[in-house]
């Protein structure tokens, strides 16, 4: 019997424990570390001393919850699935020459951020949520090591605190899933091709946990909670079989977070696998449906109940009642939520001054804790008296007029006329060059406009103060964009803090903190807001400032706006309606935002929707339910506007087939694509494939890297899109909005741009 396993499977006691923690510090520690050390304000050792103290500091207060088991190794200075690639030695060949140069920490930055002579790995969104990783990138030559000591350590000093760690790893198949194949790679190489290579590696780990001391590894595996080939899936089998079988070694716990392992989850039970994690908030299963499933009852199951993807309160009644069916099928439960707590803020109390009856209603990461150890407890113990389902009333009063304009949405206000048409109106209303040139939205924002911003806040600056320097900003960033020669401007976004927040405290029905802070990726954190009510706008939200900003120029000007399936996206929603419904109360919001930019001159109109493929369906089961009113959403929002109005979209392109056809279906006039530039070639191809007859703009270099990329390399990228594209359609942009880069790096990457899309215009003529 492996150590920690009780020796029958009805336990007197039930366990509780969670599969991850938010790691940036309850006040954005991480954050300030991180670029203070970036920019040269602190030392390594004092970065390495700001990390050791969050880590040990999240251990003891989720130890002091009660918790009986807490996750270790939830710590990253950037990134977890990069860590996952170092820890294992995947240096890709490209960055092998920095090694001698470079310490492993500066090292570690370096592939996440880049330099001007080495491109920073791809950032790529994390499965169906808000985060982004750093894609790691594999070729058949790939030699892999082990680099644990700094998990031995963090072992080593947890059990000097008394507090006994479960190290947290990203599973072999789904990193190396998650992984892509390197420019050297040759054709046909699949990241799947190293699995048998990387599992030594893993067994190596184990060993080394195991002579630690030890007693349980948690593994987890979310890309089998999407859809898997039967290749696939019997790489999972064969990974599992052997993992199970290694010589010395932890318990293996596996988890399937942010939905339905499906048929991974019998290949799982019938391993000698000890322990499954299961969603059991967004793949509730019955507990029929569970001892179905052969091998399982002799599982220890983490019951997932406890969302870690929202911020509402539990209701632990129905969840207690749910668990004591469960523990009919299999008895050893851990009570756990249903993933890592990664994607909400740390603390609710931290907010002060919140709507009453929202905030009581919510719950971020330390009160979901709370709720894990106290419905363990209640299995054992029964609920205590003053435990209550949470109201089922709605938090606000219904707005009828809201709900009535909803209800009298027909498939008319979706519809323009044909494309053809408005191209011929575009053309003779925005003379533009074949290959216009524009960016997405967003411009650096400098300490004096963030001072401001705050300033107002505190009501040190009186509004009006405050729009001069908004005005001030402005006019820097549209004469900027004038000198440098792009064909369609922008006013920068400089009054929005964040494209989310920004209009949610302008709209009815939206909520915002002061401290709900969610890791992005490496230090970028949001606020998203809290969606509690019927959504409405009550007045024009950006008119006035791109109005302003069309007033500087005879060159025309594009509105930003987010849209209703991306604000839907990246807030808490509320649960006590459809998302359907949800959605279109935002679409109408936009639409009359649309209408007012349209009435005040403005020519050309984005509307934003990178989030599409966030929501969409993890199976195929409710996908093209899914994708039709999320298209229908994004038709109501931008159809009310005339031929000769340009509508722009802004989306991450996604390799599911339906999502590149469902770009077509959007009817936006120009739709621009987060194409991660040095896998640009595929997305040419899928565009053909899906027959994509509008205007297309695939981001030719990447706006989240420090790097400036060159004329002759950006040529190379657009020349290869006008093979897939012809110029009368192509645009050419970064892939993303440019408020985090920094002006010295912006500024000859947009020049380089411009000369790169005169020499295809050039060519062409």
């Amino acid at each position: 019997m492996k150590a920690g396993m009780t020796s029958s499977p009805h336990m007197s006691e039930y366990r509780s424990s969670i599969l991850g923690y938010p790691r940036i510090g309850p006040r954005r520690e991480l954050k300030r570390a991180l670029e203070s050390y970036w920019r040269g304000g602190i030392s390594q050792e004092e970065l390495v001393a700001a990390g050791r103290e969050l880590q040990e500091q999240t251990w003891s207060e989720l130890a002091a919850t009660g918790l009986s088991q807490v996750p270790g190794n939830t710590f990253s200075y950037y990134d977890h699935v990069l860590d996952t690639a170092f820890l294992f030695g995947a240096i890709p060949q490209r960055f092998k020459a920095l090694q001698e140069e470079l310490n492993p920490l500066d090292l570690y930055f370096t592939m996440a951020r880049g330099r001007p002579d080495f491109p920073p790995l791809e950032l790529v969104k994390f499965i169906s949520s808000n985060y982004y990783y750093r894609q790691p990138e594999l070729d058949p030559d790939m030699e892999f090591g082990l680099n644990a000591d700094h998990i031995i350590d963090e072992i080593q000093r947890g059990n000097e605190a008394g507090i006994e760690l479960r190290p947290v790893i990203m599973g072999p198949v789904t990193l190396l899933l998650m992984s892509r194949a390197s420019a050297r790679a040759p054709e046909g190489f699949q990241t799947l091709d190293l699995l048998d290579r990387l599992l030594t590696k893993y067994e190596d780990l184990f060993e080394r946990l195991a002579r630690a001391g030890t007693t349980c590894v948690q593994l987890d595996e979310p890309y089998f909670t999407l859809e898997r080939t039967d290749a696939e899936l019997e790489a999972f089998k064969r990974a599992y079989d052997t993992l199970g079988h290694s010589p010395l070694r932890p318990r293996l716990l596996v988890t399937g977070q942010y939905g339905d392992l499906g048929p991974a989850l019998p290949i799982l039970a019938a391993t000698k696998v000890e322990a499954i994690a299961l969603d059991l908030v967004a793949a509730r299963k019955t507990p029929a449906e569970l001892a179905e499933i052969p091998g399982l009852r002799r599982k220890r199951i983490y019951a997932g109940v406890v969302s870690g993807r929202n911020v509402w309160k539990t209701d632990k009644l129905a969840a207690l009642d749910y668990l004591r069916e469960l523990q009919e099928v299999v008895p050893d439960i851990v009570v756990s939520t249903s993933c890592t707590l990664l994607h909400v803020p740390v603390d609710v109390l931290s907010e002060f001054d919140l709507l009453g009856s929202v905030a009581d209603r919510l719950a971020f990461a330390k009160q979901k804790v709370g709720e894990v150890v106290a419905l363990a407890r209640a299995l054992k113990d029964g609920a205590p008296a003053r435990w209550e389902s949470p109201s089922v009333e709605p938090i606000a009063a219904p707005d009828d007029a809201v709900r009535r304009r909803v209800a009298a949405v027909t498939d008319a206000d979706r519809e323009r006329v044909p494309y053809a048409q408005r191209k011929v109106a575009q053309q003779e209303a925005l003379p533009l060059p074949i290959v216009p040139t524009t960016t997405l939205g967003s411009y650096p924002q400098s300490a004096a406009l963030r001072q401001a911003r705050y300033d107002l806040g505190q009501d040190r600056l009186t509004y009006d103060e405050y729009v001069g320097v908004v005005k001030s900003e402005i006019e820097t960033v549209v004469r900027l964009q004038e000198d440098i020669g792009l064909d369609v401007l922008v006013h920068g976004e400089v009054e929005r803090n964040d494209m989310i927040q920004y209009f949610a405290e302008l709209l009815e029905g939206y909520l915002v903190t002061r401290n709900g802070w969610v890791q992005v990726y490496g230090s970028r954190c949001v606020r998203p807001p809290v969606l509690y009510g019927d959504v409405s706008r009550p007045k024009p939200m950006t008119v006035d400032w791109i109005g302003y900003a069309q007033s500087l120029t005879d060159k025309p000007v594009k509105a930003i706006l987010t849209g209703p399936v991306t604000m839907l996206a990246f807030s808490f929603v509320r649960e006590d309606q459809p998302l359907q419904e949800t959605v279109m109360q935002l679409a109408l919001a936009v639409r009359d935002e649309v209408a007012d930019l349209e009435a005040a001159g403005i020519k050309v109109i984005q509307v934003d929707e990178p989030a599409i493929r966030t929501l969409l369906p993890r199976r195929l089961e409710g996908r093209e339910e899914y994708l039709k009113w999320a298209v229908d959403a994004f038709r109501l929002a931008t159809a009310g506007v005339k031929p000769e109005t340009q509508i722009h979209t802004h989306m991450g392109l996604s390799g599911v087939a339906a999502v590149v056809e469902a770009i077509e279906d959007l009817d936006a006039d120009v739709t621009y694509l987060v194409t991660a530039t040095r896998t640009l070639y595929w997305v040419l191809d899928a565009l053909q494939d899906a027959g994509l007859t509008r205007g297309v703009g695939p981001g030719v270099y990447e706006s989240h890297s420090a790097r400036i990329p060159d004329i002759d390399e950006i040529d190379e990228l657009l020349t290869k899109a006008v093979q897939a594209v012809e110029p009368e359609r192509l645009w050419a942009n970064p892939d993303g909005g440019l408020k985090t880069r920094h002006w010295w790096q912006l500024e000859p990457s947009l020049r380089n741009l411009v000369a790169a899309a005169r020499r295809i215009r050039r060519r062409a003529s």
